[in-house]
């Protein structure tokens, strides 16, 4: 059959076979990418746990209580460590009782806390241990800054060398210490490196400079 004749002004049919309007048609915007959200934010960290102490009733406890009366300001134990809190003039002559008395013959450590808000600044902790008991008990106290508690040289020969660290670590001063004086720091070091006042970051610049010949990093 003959070709009919398409009528003036009909589309031409496009090679795929589809409208001209389809093939206008503009693409479809491609599907953003789901943003992925921000991570939360850390939690607060937690404050310290405050020490629960419960009270120390023990025989030995109420011994000392009974000896030196209102000396004694507290006997407490906290995870099973007993502790005995005692004016400052006490701490000395409650040490010698547990020693002849009670068989706590060995000084472990002498150390201090530094509270430079509160009015009596220092903790000042000794530890002592009995080898015939397996036990341990600490002796604490509080002392102004500036205070001269008396040396334990005279009940524990250990003394000389912890409270010197005392010394030098927190500048408290044995009064009656046989050789006071630095123990860890040289002898010319300016300031008591574990006092809350001592920045971390703080060198003696002058000794640093003069003895190593250097710049402190700090």
């Amino acid at each position: 059959m003959p070709d009919e004749q398409k009528p003036e002004g009909s589309p031409a049919p496009s090679e795929g076979g589809g409208s001209e309007a389809q093939q206008a048609k503009p693409p479809a915007p491609a599907t953003p990418k789901p943003v992925p959200p921000k991570p939360a934010a850390p939690p607060a960290p937690k404050p310290p746990a405050v020490m629960m102490a419960t009270p120390w009733t023990a025989p030995l406890a109420e011994d000392l209580k009974a000896r030196f009366g209102d000396a004694i300001k507290d006997t407490s134990t906290y995870v099973g460590q007993n502790f005995v809190v005692t004016t400052p003039e006490a701490a000395i002559p409650v040490m010698e009782y547990l020693k002849v008395e009670a068989d706590f013959d060995y000084l472990v450590d002498v150390t201090a806390v530094d509270w430079p808000k509160r009015p009596e600044r220092f903790d000042l902790v000794y530890i002592l241990y009995s080898f015939a008991r397996n036990e341990r008990v600490r002796i604490k106290t509080y002392i102004k800054d500036g205070d001269k508690p008396k040396t334990a040289v005279g009940v524990h020969l250990t003394a000389n060398w912890l409270e010197r660290e005392v010394f030098d670590m927190f500048g408290i001063e044995f009064d009656g210490h046989p050789d006071l004086r630095r123990i860890l720091m040289p002898d010319e070091w300016e300031g008591h490196p574990l006092r809350k006042d001592y920045s971390i970051l703080k060198q003696d610049q002058r000794w640093v400079r003069e003895n190593l010949a250097i710049e402190s990093g700090q």
